[in-house]
């Protein structure tokens, strides 16, 4: 089956991880078909809406990887792509479902709707509309509108029977319409509701496949019927289980989560969490790394699971390690460039491919520039440690740098041979004068970047 398949964020903020897997699910689903891929801005909460927001949410998902047929920046025949410019389109329809007596005015104030609800909490039951204007005639509501009294509109569910959903992660789900309650199309204010402007967008665009959270189960019903009144096709939905932090709660700030916009900051590569992401809630065939026509291959509707995913912030930084173990030189040097200024230009080649194995970020390849071009500053218990090697040796690993300035491997040999020492009494006393840290790059690699008088000012004695 060709899919067309969409993301439709709304601009209130930065993109969560959760939205971004959502997203990335949906492309695949579509490009592995051969089909299409739309993105659609839902801005109709104008006052959280800004156009900043908006060109900021299509930076990052470009940024993530992702590649659409149609949307707000670059059109297409089925446009707007933002629900504000297409309220004409939606009134016309609204006036359908009016017309075939699938929708009418309500006239409750936001008091008497809060204090039904109350008093059905009270009562043990589920809150819904009672359904109360309903009963008013269409004159009686026509006069009404007529003089100004405010009113919204609201969709006619059918009394009784039961839907039935085939979803393509939960399985078949039914639906009893009594239970759902007469919900809202349009507001007081002449916007749209998420229900109507989301599913009859999807229909007039050709989708035929809405991936999303299952926190939207609920709202597929009432979906459906507006489709089905309004004789729509109806596509295929399938709700993606929602990631949880490593505290087994939902994905928040408290237990670890990030927006798109952060990670990126952070420097994290967007290959890294296309490949995480895509083993969140998606089972496949094996893990490894995979290039985006792998993921894109290998990718099924079949193999996503129905329990809760968990966001594991070391199983990112284990993605961001094999993406950076795949970058090709040329790459992880445009990718670090920015944090080497302190580099001279002829070494940068040098200095990337002495440290990519101690990078994740690249404020850690800005931290080996300071190590390597600027005058090391150690701590003082580093400074005691060194001096415990004793004046002789460093005396010695003066003289036989001085000898091989240009072989670490035969300065080193020789420094073992005039004093004693081997192995980590060897290494580890030269690395730590040398960088100031126990662990980092090869000092064979690390070594040439030096001047030979900031190695010497380095492995002077200190005085213990």
């Amino acid at each position: 089956m060709i899919f067309t398949s969409r993301f439709a964020p709304s601009p209130t903020g930065h993109i969560h991880l959760g939205n971004a897997r959502t997203a990335l699910f949906a492309f695949w689903a579509a490009r592995q078909s051969g089909g299409r891929f739309i993105i659609r801005m839902e801005d109709t909460d104008q006052a959280r809406s800004p156009a900043e927001l908006a060109k900021a949410l299509l930076e990052d998902l470009r940024w993530l990887g992702l590649d659409w047929d149609e949307g707000p920046d670059c059109g297409g025949p089925h446009g707007p792509y933002t629900q504000m410019e297409r309220l004409p389109v939606y009134n016309d329809l609204l006036q359908r479902l009016l017309d075939t007596g699938h929708a009418y005015p309500c006239f409750c104030k936001a008091d008497e709707l809060s204090a039904e609800r109350e008093a059905q909490r009270a009562a043990g039951k589920a809150p819904r509309y009672s359904g109360r204007c309903r009963a008013i005639s269409a004159a009686e509501a026509q006069r009404r509108l007529v003089v100004g009294e405010e009113a919204t509109l609201r969709f006619a569910v059918p009394r009784s029977g039961t839907l039935r959903v085939e979803d393509l992660v939960w399985g078949e789900r039914a639906y009893s319409l009594a239970d759902l309650g007469d919900f809202v199309l349009r507001r007081s204010d002449g916007s749209p509701s998420f229900f109507f402007a989301n599913a009859v967008d999807d229909a007039l665009m050709g989708v035929n496949l809405v991936l999303r959270g299952e926190d939207h189960l609920s709202n597929t019903p009432r979906q459906i019927l507006i489709l089905q009144a309004l004789g729509l096709p109806v596509p295929d939905y399938g709700h993606l289980p929602l990631l949880q932090g490593s505290d087994g709660q939902p994905l928040s700030k408290r237990n670890g989560a990030a927006s798109l916009r952060e990670l990126r900051s952070a420097g994290y590569l967007p290959a890294a969490l296309r490949n995480y992401l895509g083993q969140l809630g998606h089972h496949y065939p094996a893990t490894h790394w995979r290039s985006d026509a792998e993921l894109i291959a290998d990718f099924s509707l079949a193999r996503i699971g129905r329990a809760p995913a968990q966001f594991d912030h070391e199983q990112l930084q284990y993605w961001q390690e094999q993406a950076l173990q795949h970058l090709r030189l040329d790459d992880l040097v445009a990718w670090l460039r920015p944090h080497l200024t302190l580099v001279p230009e002829e070494q940068i080649s040098g200095f990337v491919a002495a440290i990519r194995g101690n990078v994740h970020l690249p404020a850690d390849a800005g931290a080996w520039a300071e190590c390597c071009f600027l005058p090391l500053v150690i701590s003082e218990a580093v400074r005691a440690e060194l001096a415990e090697s004793g004046a002789e040796f460093w005396l010695q690993a003066q003289a036989c740098y001085q000898e091989r300035p240009d072989d670490f491997r035969a300065w080193t040999r020789q420094l073992a041979q005039r004093s004693g020492r081997k192995g980590r009494s060897l290494y580890h006393p030269l690395r730590l004068a040398l960088t100031g840290r126990e662990q980092g790059p090869e000092l064979a690699q690390l070594l040439p970047l030096l001047s030979h008088e900031e190695v010497l000012r380095r492995l002077a004695p200190i005085p213990s």
